[in-house]
């Protein structure tokens, strides 16, 4: 039998690891990583709230585009509301399909990062020239906002053999397509090590809502429960939950409140023991500090 592992990381158990903390003697950081993202009209890649019947799809196409249009703008008042600033996930073409959206992510104090050019087309498929080509381009476009990304998320979690070591090269800081740990940890790649920021595919409404069909108040309670039972562990290790949100599925009117209701108690308790950041705080906390194995 053929077997194979990445040959990224090392295997070291959660429980073989340094302690450390967060800033401020905090145990758990937790960070949103929202994603704005565009698909194609007329084909290509995107997630489906119905099997599509025909070309142009749409269906799918509008709800999706309900997320950018409206969706995202009552995800920011809630944010607004819990004085909470995310990592906004950006495909590149937002900046021309939907004018004002990415700079309303900048200007709320949003850590902006990168998301690929567009959901319509994954990236692993490319070859490695088109895809060193593809992360210049979305970084230098997302760079014209104001700063440079330092961190990157992979439109479908999708990645060829080569995507590490292109993010290093391309002088990103932190990956989050991988998620494997409840720590930041090194990646190897060909021009040195590159964080890996726990990014949740469990904590995270596409696969919980489209693909597992749980509504919103099941998504609150599984919020609750992780924090919950992180907490229990974070007096023995330092912890990340990233909790990942698309404004065309929980941007919806009825999935939000289940959503404010559940980050309101969480606010409101003040635990000290939470560190609520963006994924690019976690990620140069680690780099300052030589935290990460």
């Amino acid at each position: 039998m053929n077997q194979s592992e990445p040959g990224r990381y090392p295997f070291r158990a959660i429980t073989q690891r340094p302690v450390y903390d967060w800033p401020g003697g905090r145990r758990l950081a937790i960070y949103f990583g929202v994603n704005y993202e565009v698909f194609d009209f007329d084909g290509g890649l995107g997630p489906e709230l119905a099997p599509s019947q025909t070309e142009p799809d749409v269906m799918n196409y509008a709800w999706r585009d309900y997320g950018n249009r409206v969706g995202a703008w009552r995800l920011f008042d809630m944010f607004d509301r819990l004085e909470l600033k995310t990592t906004a996930l950006l495909n590149a073409v937002v900046l021309d399909r939907c004018p004002g959206l990415a700079e309303a992510c900048r200007d709320r104090g949003d850590e902006i990062a990168a998301h690929g050019r567009t959901n319509a087309k994954a990236q692993g498929a490319l070859s490695a020239t088109d895809e060193r080509a593809m992360i210049d381009d979305v970084t230098d476009r997302l760079a014209a906002l104001g700063t440079r990304p330092t961190g990157w998320l992979g439109p479908w979690i999708s990645e060829s053999a080569a995507t590490p070591d292109l993010l290093k090269a391309a002088g990103y800081r932190y990956v989050m397509d991988w998620a494997h740990d409840d720590q930041p940890t090194r990646m190897a790649t060909r021009h040195g090590d590159l964080l890996s920021v726990p990014y949740s595919q469990e904590i995270n409404d596409l696969p919980a809502v489209i693909q597992r069909q749980q509504e919103a108040t099941g998504f609150a309670a599984m919020i609750r429960d992780a924090v919950t039972q992180l907490l229990t562990e974070a007096d023995r290790r330092p912890l990340v939950l990233g909790i990942a949100l698309h404004p065309y599925i929980m941007g919806q009117a009825h999935r939000v409140p289940p959503l404010a209701r559940v980050l309101e108690e969480l606010r409101r308790a003040d635990d000290p023991r939470i560190w609520w950041t963006t994924a690019g705080a976690i990620a140069e906390h680690v780099e300052a500090n030589d935290l990460a194995v």
